[in-house]
């Protein structure tokens, strides 16, 4: 890590493209390679897995170095700050001390609880069960990810995961709620609407073998 560190600070300096970067011009970047990381699981190629993480982890490096410069902060502080939330996040395996409990909890239901009860102390004016959502996320991972919230919120009016035929001739609102019904029958169902729409993408296209 020190090296790749070096490397990027040389690189900020001497070569005028990379000198020319901002927090605001690698967004698409960050972007772009975080889905080949996707592409890379799902195709199941572990070989490009190491190389596509790699390019990921370039985008951390570079805004923390971008941050370095202007005195904000630098990598071993955005190292040390996760690291710490890790710890902070996870009472049911360490000790505010970082060390590890002597006993470990045996279901995730007891793990999201113990998870969300420290989120809560960190944040205790947060009362909107969807704040911190990323709200340009796909529109299905979105709705899957709030979905999960509520229900983590106990929060009532949940959509019916019932879903019938597409209605015919729908308005733009009604075919939203029909499409929110099918990531909520997702969610029942225990799948990633995002991911199994993908799946269908690449049979249509004819990029997985049985598609027609």
């Amino acid at each position: 890590m020190s090296r790749l560190v070096e490397v990027i600070a040389a690189l900020r300096e001497h070569c005028p493209w990379m000198g020319a970067l901002t927090h605001e011009s690698l967004v698409e970047y960050l972007i772009e390679e975080a889905y080949e990381v996707v592409d890379s699981i799902e195709a199941g190629t572990e070989a490009e897995l190491a190389g596509e993480l790699g390019d990921v982890l370039l985008q951390v490096v570079l805004h923390a170095r971008l941050a370095e410069e202007h005195g904000r902060f630098d990598f071993d502080d955005v190292a040390w700050a996760i690291t710490a939330k890790m710890v902070r996040r996870n009472p049911h395996v360490f000790r505010p001390d970082g060390t590890l409990q002597d006993s470990f909890p045996a279901t995730v239901e007891e793990i999201e609880q113990k998870w969300d009860a420290v989120k809560r102390a960190e944040k205790p004016g947060r009362s909107d069960p969807f704040e911190g959502i990323p709200p340009h996320l796909p529109a299905l991972s979105l709705a899957q990810k709030s979905l999960d919230r509520a229900h983590r919120a106990g929060r009532a009016g949940k959509p019916d995961p019932a879903v019938g035929p597409v209605p015919v001739h729908p308005t733009e609102a009604e075919l939203g709620d029909y499409l929110l019904a099918v990531a909520a029958a997702a969610r029942e169902q225990g799948f990633d609407a995002e991911r199994a729409l993908r799946g269908a993408v690449r049979r249509y296209q004819g990029r997985e073998e049985g598609s027609r």
